[in-house]
């Protein structure tokens, strides 16, 4: 199957449990590959046929910055659920990383694979 890749998309949002993730924003490095058909849009060239991935990521990134999850995975599964609403995407892999989480780890974060009807 065909995969839209977008990789390190950086939000800010309201995520943790502590006091102080309530309050700042923090960043949010979200990584996506989505299980699409593309011989259609690739044999037409047109965006009628094609997933506009720029539509789908100004979804992701409102969506994100207006949220207060208290967990990332509650993130990525929102993420997700948003990819499926595109009736050309069958499966979403999402990846959330939130840098700032553990004190001497580079990154730590979620992945988590959901296929249309799940």
């Amino acid at each position: 199957m065909d995969r839209i890749l977008i990789s390190d998309l950086l939000v800010r949002c309201i995520i943790g449990i502590g006091d102080d993730e309530r309050k700042n924003k923090q960043d949010v490095l979200i990584n996506l590959s989505l299980f699409v058909d593309l011989r259609k849009a690739g044999k037409s060239d047109s965006i009628g046929d094609a997933v506009d991935y720029a539509v789908l990521k100004k979804r992701i990134v409102a969506m994100a910055e207006g949220s207060q999850f208290f967990l990332v995975e509650a993130l990525a599964e929102k993420i997700a659920e948003l990819c499926l609403e595109h009736p050309a995407v069958s499966r979403a892999q999402v990846r959330v990383e939130k840098p700032t989480a553990l004190r001497f780890a580079r990154n730590v974060g979620v992945e988590i694979t959901r296929d249309r009807g799940d």
